[in-house]
């Protein structure tokens, strides 16, 4: 029998609201969470439907003096700024670290796959849509995982609630994201 890995210092990030004419970069923001506490905040930033978010991610991370603690990344989907969508395994590569991706709900692909048919790059981004392969239904919530084993990522959901569906990291990084777009945070995470 394999044994699981408890992964307890998570990293969560979401991105920051903005206004559908933006255009540019918009702010993401990184939450670190041993066991439910919030330790740190990290901020960063990526280009709105874009092809930086893994580079991005990964240099928020490595720069601050959480790196050696981060143990998990979790994602609150799988692009960021609209449609700057993570490359899972450059950043699996980059820094060396289970990631999972979260979602309430299971995406509509043919809607983003229509969605990226209007857009420059779209192509690449739908394949590394594709190589991330399906979300996966995983107590009560939707998930990608690389670097992951089915029983992991159970634990480190299970572990990494407090409030809701979702880890804390995520949760947290919703609210202060969205209090850093437009000034106060609202909805749930």
């Amino acid at each position: 029998m394999t044994s699981v890995r408890r992964l307890s210092n998570l990293l969560g990030v979401d991105d920051a609201p903005f206004a559908r004419e933006h255009r540019g970069d918009v702010a993401i923001i990184g939450t670190i969470c041993t066991s439910g506490r919030l330790d740190g905040v990290l901020r960063g930033k990526v280009r709105r439907d874009g092809a930086d978010a893994a580079r991005r991610i990964a240099a928020m991370l490595l720069g601050s003096p959480f790196a050696e603690a981060v143990q998990a990344v979790v994602l609150q989907g799988i692009a960021l700024a609209g449609f700057n969508v993570v490359d899972l395994d450059e950043l699996h590569e980059a820094i060396a670290r289970p990631i999972l991706v979260v979602a309430r709900r299971p995406p509509d692909l043919v809607k983003i796959r229509a969605a990226l048919e209007r857009l420059p790059g779209g192509a690449r981004k739908w394949k590394l849509i594709q190589r991330a392969g399906a979300m996966e239904p995983l107590a009560g919530v939707w998930v990608q995982r690389k670097g992951l084993a089915v029983a992991e990522a159970a634990l480190l959901l299970e572990r990494g609630r407090v409030h809701g569906a979702l880890p804390e990291p995520l949760r947290l990084a919703h609210l202060i994201a969205g209090a850093f777009g437009r000034g106060y945070s609202k909805g749930r995470a």
